[in-house]
């Protein structure tokens, strides 16, 4: 017989911290192993709940045999090395809980048991695992559950979360998960490097277009690695809105270079991305740490990859209706209100005889005249004149500034002055 143990992968988040947490009361007969570097993000709730949490470190556990592991949130034996290489026995069972469900775990992993999701965070398989064994969980770990599903999902956001996080959420919420402790600890620039780091990148970042996407880079050399980059590159990312961000960070004490990559967009795989840099991740965020390689070749690589890789921006053409439904302009607007619950639109384009663009009719349009018993005034009256048009090969994050700027739901598409086609906020919903 042996020690068992949990851990997770180094430089722990929330999500790996709370993973930990969980899968202690799964198996209430290991010893959880926190690993040296937490980061930065989730030092703060880890410190406040640490007594209570009971993890402890290598140094803390005698060097015995090992029996059995569980590892959660990779599969990566680069990942636990600090932890693995502490103990003996090679043959030690392992099992993993991982929700980097596309990735390949280590040689030295491939006998594990191995129980890969794709959900949003990792914690919440083991949640749903607790849920269902009817194991209970306190409020500090329902805490730290939630808080790890906010932090791996953006809190909803991202574009991996599944129903089961959801579900996960509201069994985290019926223990008792503190939504007050998770605001105050949950910021994600709490060191004044962080904060000072950002704003130096922000005055340095290149703007470019990539494919119709529209890209951030950024590429920063500091004296040592630091804690808490990627949590800098998720700010600027909040805030500018690209539609992904990919930071370059070398280090010149050990010559080595991290990529960080976030995305706003579906066609952008980050975690596809950073598997050309032997990294990991998930489609909206993802990273690699590329060893002895000089920064601006790997930028340069990136570029390049980028320019390869990257599918081309979905375009207004994409997303237009094709098969427009218009209003003639010497209808009148009972005429219009009619037509346009017919065919179930909320506006249509107004032309004439010769298919000629004139302007466009709302319902909005539609209820002034009602209310002012105008619905016997041409529709020349009450349309909109003043257009805001785009043409099939814009951009559909052009077509999404033109219409959210302009408050605007209705949108013609013109190629040669000739009406081809047709947006409303319906479609850019159904296509996102």
């Amino acid at each position: 017989m042996g020690i068992k143990i949990i851990t997770g992968h180094n430089n722990m988040d929330l999500d790996c911290i709370a993973s930990m947490a969980v899968a202690a009361r799964l198996f209430p007969d290991h010893i959880p192993i926190v690993q040296r570097l937490i980061h930065p993000v989730a030092r703060g709730l880890y410190n406040l709940y640490k007594n209570e949490l009971n993890f402890v470190t290598v140094k803390d556990v005698k060097k015995e045999p090992l029996e059995h592991a569980v590892i959660v949130d990779t599969g990566e034996y680069s990942r636990v090395k600090e932890v693995f290489d502490f103990f003996p026995n090679e043959n030690a069972a392992v099992e993993i809980y991982d929700h980097h469900y596309e990735a390949e775990p280590s040689e030295c992993f491939m006998n594990a048991k191995i129980s890969l999701s794709s959900h949003g965070a990792n914690v919440t398989q083991l949640v749903l695992e607790a849920a269902e064994k009817n194991i209970p969980i306190n409020n500090i770990i329902a805490t730290l559950g939630l808080a790890g599903l906010y932090s791996d999902t953006g809190y909803f956001s991202y574009s991996g979360v599944t129903k089961q996080d959801f579900i996960a959420a509201s069994h985290l919420m019926e223990w008792g998960a503190s939504i007050n402790v998770i605001s105050k600890y949950l910021k994600p620039l709490k060191e004044s490097y962080q904060i000072e780091l950002f704003h130096k990148i922000l005055n340095q970042m290149i703007y470019q277009e990539i494919n119709g996407h529209f890209v951030i880079l950024s590429y920063t050399v500091l004296e040592k690695q630091k804690g808490g980059l990627a949590a800098v590159i998720e700010q600027l990312s909040d805030i500018e809105k690209p539609d992904a961000v990919f930071a370059i960070f070398c280090f010149k004490n050990d010559k080595n270079v991290l990529v960080v990559a976030r995305s706003n967009d579906r066609l952008i795989d980050c975690d596809a991305l950073m598997r050309k840099f032997n990294g990991a991740g998930h489609p909206g965020a993802a990273s690699a740490m590329v060893k002895n390689t000089k920064g601006r070749e790997v930028f340069e690589r990136l570029l390049s990859l980028l320019k390869d890789e990257l599918l081309p921006a979905l375009l207004a053409r994409d997303v237009m209706q094709k098969e427009i439904h218009c209003i003639k302009d010497k209808w009148n607007m009972f005429q219009a209100s009619f037509f346009l619950e017919k065919v179930d639109h909320s506006g249509a384009p107004v032309v004439d005889d010769n298919g000629k663009l004139l302007g466009i009719i709302t319902l909005h349009d539609i209820m002034k005249a009602r209310r002012s018993d105008q619905m016997n005034a041409p529709v020349k009256a009450y349309m909109m004149t003043k257009l805001i048009t785009c043409r099939s090969e814009t951009t559909l994050r052009k077509v999404e500034d033109l219409m959210y700027d302009n408050n605007i739901g209705h949108l013609p598409v013109i190629e040669n002055d000739n009406l081809v086609g047709f947006i409303t906020r319906g479609d850019i919903i159904r296509i996102n």
